[in-house]
Formats: structure tokens, C-alpha cells, sequence
């Protein structure tokens, strides 16, 4: 039963989510990186923000887009990771809520233990079926071991329990892994957008430097414009490093917690298997 129900219908989901996040990832980063581009050039660039209707003067008073704009040819790369820390957040927040189930994870596992405590078998599976997910679908396949091993005549006890925790350990590496994907993106921006900025920082006050060289007095508009350019550019990716961090933080304690959940409830499996069956 097992080997006809559980094993075909878990290998080509793992196949499905590979085959999708070979192009997703970067599909993704390229449409972020058209946008952002095209949001500076024609939302923060459009001449209603700048003096004479020109975006090669300097912004009007207190327009923070203008001001934006004004932040150089880094700004958009900046957008870029700002965008996909929070398309690829929305797209980890998605997912990892389908693979905690239809229901809190604590009470999801107290269910089956309690149901496995009065070795009823069936209604843990019932459990499982209600929630669904990547957790109850790693449970569903070991109680479905579970069963098969419980009237296996030609095994020791040990060889059962072995049994089981190897469909335990196999239907995770199935089903966990994947939830992982698209963290290394946010990881790395958290790194990445900090150096950016800062690259922003430098060009932005090499132009300031530069007007303050010049002969005679020095020009006041290309001055502050070597100055906005830096705050930007640092403001940005001091922004985008905090969130990709908060987000890569948040998001695997969630997966953490789904991995312990698991583990906590497979070895009540195997306990409660090895000390009612022989």
C-alpha cells in the first residue's frame, strides 16, 4: 500500500517544485529589475519634481521623489533589492504558511500523540488528512509505515523501528527542503545591499568633494546634489539590509519550528510503535 500510494505521489512533487524554481527565482529578478528602472526613470525622473520641469535641475523643495531620483544610477539597483526582498518574503510567507497546515503545528502533533497513545492509528491519520501541508504529509507517510510494519512478520523489532525512521528521515528530505529555497536570495541582499549602498555613499560624496574643489566658489547645486546622492543611496540600503535580515530571521525559526514539530512527533511514532509492538 505504501509503496503504491505515498512514494509515487511525493516524488513528483519534489520534481514539480524543482522544475518551478528553476525559472521563478531569476523570471522574478529580471521583471523586479524592469520595474524599478522604469519606476525612476519615469515616476521619481518625471519633471513635474524638478525646477523648470527638468530632471537634470535640482529637485523641488520638499519633493522627496525628485530628491530620490537625484540619488544616481545606483538608485535603481537599490529598488531592485528592496523589491525582491519583499516579492521573495510574500513568496516564503505563501508557501511555508501552506506547509504548516490547516491548523496550529502544537496542536496538529498533541492530536496524533494522544491518538497514538490509545493506539489508534486511523484517527491519527484522520489528523493528518484534516491538516494538510508538508507536516502532514510527513507524518501521514511514516503512520502509513507505521501500519505496514505493525503486521510485518519477517522483521525484528529494531529493524521495524529502523523502518520507520528512515521513512521519517526520507519523507522529510522530500518535503522540507524546499521551504528553504529563495532564503539564500534574502540572505545575500541582507549582505549585499549594505556594500551597495555604501558604493552609492562614496560616488555621492566624490561628487560633493569635486564641487567643493573647484576654483572660486564652489557650486552649491552640484554639492548638494554629491550630498542627497550619498544620504540615499546609504538610506536605502541601510533599509533594505534591516528588512532582508528581519525577513531571513523570521523566516527560518518558522521553518525551525516545522522541522522540531516533525521530529517530535516521529519520535512518538517510533517510541509508541516500540513499546506495543514486537
Amino acid at each position: 500500500m505504501k509503496n503504491q500510494a505515498t512514494k509515487p505521489a511525493a516524488q513528483p512533487k519534489k520534481g514539480d517544485k524543482k522544475s518551478g524554481s528553476d525559472w521563478f527565482a531569476p523570471l522574478t529578478l529580471i521583471i523586479i529589475f524592469i520595474i524599478a528602472v522604469l519606476i525612476y526613470i519615469f515616476v521619481l525622473g518625471d519633471g513635474s519634481h524638478f525646477e523648470g520641469g527638468d530632471n537634470k535641475n535640482d529637485p523641488l523643495p520638499g519633493d522627496y521623489l525628485g530628491t530620490v531620483y537625484k540619488g544616481g544610477f545606483v538608485v535603481p539597483i537599490l529598488m531592485t533589492m528592496l523589491l525582491t526582498v519583499i516579492v521573495f518574503s510574500i513568496e516564503r510567507f505563501i508557501t511555508i504558511g501552506k506547509a504548516t497546515g490547516s491548523g496550529p503545528v502544537d496542536a496538529f502533533v498533541r492530536k496524533v500523540k494522544s491518538a497514538l497513545a490509545t493506539d489508534n492509528v486511523n484517527e491519527a491519520l484522520a489528523e493528518c488528512d484534516k491538516q494538510k501541508g508538508s507536516v502532514g504529509n510527513v507524518i501521514n507517510s511514516v503512520l502509513h509505515k507505521y501500519k505496514e510494519m505493525a503486521v510485518e512478520p519477517n522483521m525484528t523489532k529494531d529493524q521495524k523501528v529502523l523502518a520507520i525512521q528512515k521513512e521519517l528521515e526520507d519523507s522529510t528530505a522530500l518535503e522540507l527542503p524546499m521551504l528553504e529555497k529563495n532564503l539564500t536570495i534574502i540572505a545575500t541582499l541582507a549582505s549585499i545591499a549594505t556594500l551597495m549602498g555604501l558604493f552609492g555613499t562614496v560616488l555621492g560624496m566624490i561628487r560633493a568633494f569635486a564641487a567643493l574643489a573647484q576654483a572660486g566658489a564652489p557650486d552649491a547645486s552640484a554639492l548638494s546634489t554629491g550630498i542627497s546622492e550619498a544620504l540615499i543611496n546609504t538610506a536605502l540600503g541601510i533599509g533594505t539590509s534591516a528588512l532582508a535580515i528581519i525577513a531571513y530571521n523570521f523566516f527560518t525559526s518558522k521553518i525551525d519550528g516545522l522541522t522540531y514539530s516533525i521530529d517530535e512527533a516521529g519520535f512518538s511514532i517510533m517510541q509508541n510503535f516500540a513499546s506495543k509492538h514486537s
